[in-house]
């Protein structure tokens, strides 16, 4: 009987230890607050440049105002402006469609979209840092795009 007690209790031991990593192994696996900006296409308007981005915001609350300062480098890589682009409200869960007419922008000579900072990021339960701390940026352009 002593033989069976040694492999029994470790057999008891690991098929025990999932209960105890459980908990452990979800909390890895649960995805990080996050504001995904996607540069989701640049074509010419009538004004300049239409950027058009794909904003997901899964940081656990209602934004009720995101704005970014941008940079958009020409195709020399020199800044050639600076400008605001201000998405407004942005509400937990949602994913949200805006476009930007960017004024005398040509989008041939537009070779990477630079977020600088966040100029406004506001809700209940949000921290000012929030929207540049929680940033994730995806491109689906030919242009760079990022941080």
């Amino acid at each position: 009987m002593k033989r069976l007690t040694a492999p029994l209790r470790l057999l008891t031991s690991v098929l025990a230890m999932p209960l105890v990593l459980g908990p452990a192994w979800a909390q890895q696996s649960a995805p990080a607050p996050a504001l995904t900006l996607e540069l989701n296409g640049a074509q010419p308007s009538d004004k300049g440049c239409r950027l058009t981005f794909v904003v997901n915001n899964t940081l656990g609350a209602d934004l009720s105002k995101a704005a970014f300062e941008i940079a958009l480098f020409n195709e020399a890589g020199v800044v050639d402006r600076l400008t605001v682009l201000d998405f407004k409200d942005l509400p937990a869960g949602k994913t949200k469609v805006t476009r930007f007419d960017l004024a005398g922008a040509d989008c041939a000579k537009v070779s990477r979209v630079l977020i600088n900072s966040a100029t406004e990021c506001a809700g209940t339960g949000i921290q000012p840092d929030a929207c540049m701390r929680g940033l994730k940026t995806e491109t689906k352009t030919g242009i760079a795009f990022g941080v």
